[in-house]
């Protein structure tokens, strides 16, 4: 979660951004470790496993609520 800045911390910080004195830290998009995991599932699971967790999905998804 991102920290508030008061009024002049804010102006402070778009000042800098303008000028370029300070970078803009992006985090980065995707883990490769993060990437690999699905997918590693997916290959360990037989046709018959994926095919119960997509019957699950499916009931649950249109699962009627009163």
């Amino acid at each position: 979660m991102k920290k508030k800045l008061d009024l002049n911390q804010l102006a402070k910080s778009i000042v800098e951004q303008a000028t370029g004195d300070e970078e803009i830290k992006n985090p980065p998009l995707k883990t490769p470790r993060g990437q690999s995991g699905g997918q590693a599932r997916a290959n360990s699971l037989t046709k018959e496993e994926k095919a119960d967790i997509a019957r699950l999905a499916a009931l649950s998804r249109w699962k009627k609520t009163d």
